[in-house]
């Protein structure tokens, strides 16, 4: 993968981390499991990350993209 593809690729990560900053997903506890009969809780747990994250993402694809600027692969 050529260098401006990576640098392109972190930009556009970047950018999806800062407006995501967060999503949900559902996952299964067993609470009772007697035989044939099974109670499964369903509970709703989120998963977040600073965007501080993203800005390093966009800052990382930007320089990638300056350095690489004059050069050819």
């Amino acid at each position: 993968m050529k260098t401006n593809n990576w640098g392109i690729l972190l930009l556009v990560i970047g950018t999806i981390i800062i407006i995501y900053c967060s999503f949900n997903f559902l996952s299964a506890d067993k609470v009772v499991d007697l035989g044939s009969v099974k109670i499964i809780k369903a509970k709703n747990q989120a998963l977040q990350w600073p965007p501080i994250i993203g800005v390093a993402f966009l800052v990382g694809g930007s320089v990638t993209l300056f350095l690489n600027r004059g050069t050819r692969d």
